[in-house]
């Protein structure tokens, strides 16, 4: 077996599984290596995109690439199948187009969706991309990812319409509502013309890996309507989430 992997294995498990960044001292002290060892180790991390090192503190993080890995695998649970039934009724009971969407990086990607009957909808295709922090389904499952992730992506929100959220403390006030209500609101924030309401989707094990949500023009979402179309996200994100429990 070779040594080396497993060690660099062991250390980015360790990082993964902490809750704050760690110094290779505390890094050395819980696996039982040698400080210069874990520094080696942590420079290959960090090259490879698997680690990130706070220059100022002088503390790793895991990286963003290891989710993106997870992610990979969590797909393979099919989300679209397990969603497709949920996907269906929630067009039913709303007129609206649905999406369902992963986060990949700081945008989602839409992976599946329906289109609204009405002549006037929401246009996007699948496999298009749009900024996380603009979209329903994007700041669903942003609220859910770690802190140390949410306050550097708060420090580079770009502006898209006059609604985006792009001052730290408002966005990050913006995902504490979204956790205290469960469902997340676009308000024109990517297309001036355009609100969507999403929720998130949870895996068997309560990792949010997915949003599904309803979009149309401003002129039908209105805030009075919120509230109402809310309810049907949330209800079709807790079905797709028990199919995947199922």
């Amino acid at each position: 077996m070779n040594n080396t992997l497993v060690k660099g294995l062991q250390l980015l498990e360790c990082l993964a599984r902490s809750q704050q960044p760690l110094g290779v001292t505390e890094l050395a002290q819980q696996l039982g290596l040698g400080k210069s060892n874990v520094h080696r180790l942590l420079q290959a991390l960090v090259a490879l995109q698997y680690a990130q090192k706070d220059e100022k503190h002088g503390t790793y993080r895991v990286a963003l690439k290891l989710w993106e890995l997870g992610m990979a695998v969590e797909t393979r649970l099919d989300i679209k199948p397990a969603a497709r039934e949920a996907m269906e009724h929630l067009l039913a009971e709303t007129r609206e187009t649905v999406h369902l969407s992963l986060l990949d990086g700081d945008e989602v990607v839409y992976v599946a969706k329906l289109d609204s009957p009405e002549p006037v909808r929401a246009y996007s295709e699948v496999g298009g991309r749009a900024p996380a922090h603009c979209v329903a389904t994007g700041k669903a499952i942003l609220a859910w990812q770690e802190s140390t992730f949410l306050q550097g992506l708060a420090q580079r929100l770009p502006r898209h319409t006059d609604t985006t959220l792009v001052e730290p403390d408002d966005f990050l006030a913006e995902l504490d509502r979204i956790r205290t209500q469960g469902y997340a609101v676009n308000r024109g924030e990517w297309r001036s013309s355009v609100w969507g309401i999403g929720a998130p989707i949870r895996s068997p094990e309560g990792l949010v890996v997915a949003a599904i949500g309803v979009s149309g023009p401003s002129t039908r979402i209105k805030p009075a309507a919120v509230k109402r179309l809310a309810a049907e996200v949330i209800a079709a994100a807790d079905s797709v989430s028990g199919r995947l429990r199922s």
